[in-house]
Protein backbone atom coordinates (compact mmCIF):
# COMPACT_ATOMS: atom_id res chain seq x y z
CA UNK A 1 0.00 0.00 0.00
CA UNK A 2 1.63 3.41 -1.06
CA UNK A 3 1.96 5.65 1.48
CA UNK A 4 3.08 9.22 1.55
CA UNK A 5 3.99 10.84 5.23
CA UNK A 6 4.73 14.77 5.64
CA UNK A 7 6.48 16.18 8.45
CA UNK A 8 7.93 19.38 9.13
CA UNK A 9 5.11 21.31 9.58
CA UNK A 10 4.68 24.56 12.22
CA UNK A 11 3.92 27.99 13.35
CA UNK A 12 6.86 30.49 11.89
CA UNK A 13 7.28 34.35 12.11
CA UNK A 14 7.41 36.21 8.90
CA UNK A 15 10.95 35.98 7.18
CA UNK A 16 11.43 32.61 9.05
CA UNK A 17 11.76 29.01 7.51
CA UNK A 18 10.28 25.72 7.58
CA UNK A 19 11.25 22.54 6.23
CA UNK A 20 9.15 19.97 5.17
CA UNK A 21 9.43 16.21 4.95
CA UNK A 22 7.83 13.54 2.91
CA UNK A 23 8.51 9.49 3.82
CA UNK A 24 7.36 7.78 0.82
CA UNK A 25 6.73 3.77 0.78
CA UNK A 26 5.00 0.67 -0.66
CA UNK A 27 5.64 0.45 -4.04
CA UNK A 28 8.46 2.29 -5.97
CA UNK A 29 9.01 5.71 -7.29
CA UNK A 30 11.70 5.78 -10.02
CA UNK A 31 8.83 6.94 -12.80
CA UNK A 32 7.11 9.18 -10.13
CA UNK A 33 6.80 12.93 -10.48
CA UNK A 34 6.78 13.74 -6.70
CA UNK A 35 5.63 17.15 -5.62
CA UNK A 36 3.84 19.94 -3.16
CA UNK A 37 0.72 21.20 -3.02
CA UNK A 38 -0.64 23.77 -0.41
CA UNK A 39 -4.84 24.69 0.01
CA UNK A 40 -5.65 27.73 2.54
CA UNK A 41 -9.05 27.89 4.47
CA UNK A 42 -11.51 27.85 1.31
CA UNK A 43 -9.14 27.95 -1.47
CA UNK A 44 -8.32 25.52 -3.92
CA UNK A 45 -5.17 23.53 -3.64
CA UNK A 46 -2.65 24.99 -5.45
CA UNK A 47 0.52 23.68 -6.76
CA UNK A 48 3.80 24.56 -5.44
CA UNK A 49 6.47 22.91 -6.82
CA UNK A 50 7.63 19.11 -8.10
CA UNK A 51 10.87 17.13 -9.14
CA UNK A 52 10.93 13.93 -11.11
CA UNK A 53 12.17 11.46 -8.96
CA UNK A 54 14.79 10.60 -11.42
CA UNK A 55 15.66 13.77 -13.08
CA UNK A 56 17.39 17.25 -12.20
CA UNK A 57 14.99 19.27 -13.23
CA UNK A 58 12.09 20.92 -10.71
CA UNK A 59 9.38 23.24 -10.83
CA UNK A 60 7.99 25.97 -9.16
CA UNK A 61 4.98 28.27 -8.96
CA UNK A 62 5.67 31.83 -9.33
CA UNK A 63 4.70 32.83 -5.81
CA UNK A 64 6.88 30.53 -4.17
CA UNK A 65 10.41 30.69 -7.04
CA UNK A 66 13.38 32.02 -5.18
CA UNK A 67 12.20 31.25 -1.80
CA UNK A 68 11.34 27.57 -2.20
CA UNK A 69 13.41 25.05 -3.07
CA UNK A 70 12.38 20.92 -3.63
CA UNK A 71 14.31 18.34 -3.22
CA UNK A 72 14.67 14.18 -3.20
CA UNK A 73 16.83 11.75 -1.57
CA UNK A 74 16.47 8.58 -3.75
CA UNK A 75 18.32 6.21 -1.44
CA UNK A 76 15.77 7.04 1.22
CA UNK A 77 12.21 7.56 -0.19
CA UNK A 78 12.46 10.97 0.93
CA UNK A 79 11.31 14.37 -0.17
CA UNK A 80 12.07 17.76 0.81
CA UNK A 81 10.63 21.11 0.48
CA UNK A 82 12.93 24.07 1.96
CA UNK A 83 10.56 27.22 2.50
CA UNK A 84 12.67 30.26 3.32
CA UNK A 85 11.66 34.24 3.83
CA UNK A 86 7.94 32.84 4.09
CA UNK A 87 5.22 35.12 4.15
CA UNK A 88 1.36 35.05 5.80
CA UNK A 89 0.30 34.06 2.68
CA UNK A 90 2.10 30.68 2.19
CA UNK A 91 -0.09 29.23 5.34
CA UNK A 92 -1.71 26.57 4.18
CA UNK A 93 -2.08 22.59 4.99
CA UNK A 94 0.88 21.49 2.58
CA UNK A 95 0.59 17.95 0.78
CA UNK A 96 3.05 15.69 -0.74
CA UNK A 97 1.83 13.70 -3.83
CA UNK A 98 2.87 11.00 -6.25
CA UNK A 99 1.99 11.04 -9.69
CA UNK A 100 3.25 10.12 -13.52
CA UNK A 101 1.67 11.34 -16.44
CA UNK A 102 0.14 14.59 -17.38
CA UNK A 103 0.67 18.25 -16.11
CA UNK A 104 3.50 18.97 -13.83
CA UNK A 105 0.99 21.93 -12.36
CA UNK A 106 -2.25 20.11 -12.28
CA UNK A 107 -3.54 18.14 -8.77
CA UNK A 108 -5.34 15.47 -11.50
CA UNK A 109 -1.81 14.26 -12.62
CA UNK A 110 -1.24 12.90 -9.24
CA UNK A 111 -2.13 9.53 -8.02
CA UNK A 112 -1.43 9.13 -4.40
CA UNK A 113 -1.37 11.93 -1.76
CA UNK A 114 -0.06 12.63 2.12
CA UNK A 115 -2.55 13.39 4.96
CA UNK A 116 -1.22 17.05 4.78
CA UNK A 117 0.92 19.10 7.67
CA UNK A 118 0.02 22.43 8.58
CA UNK A 119 1.80 25.54 7.94
CA UNK A 120 1.39 28.88 9.79
CA UNK A 121 3.37 32.34 9.19
CA UNK A 122 2.32 34.60 11.59
CA UNK A 123 2.98 38.69 10.54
Amino acid sequence: QVQLVESGGGLVQAGGSLRLSCAASGRTFTNYLMGWFRQAPGKERDFVAAIPWIDINTYYADSVKGRFTISRDNAKNMVYLQMDSLKPEDTAVYYCAAGRNGVVAAAPTYDYWGQGTQVTVSS
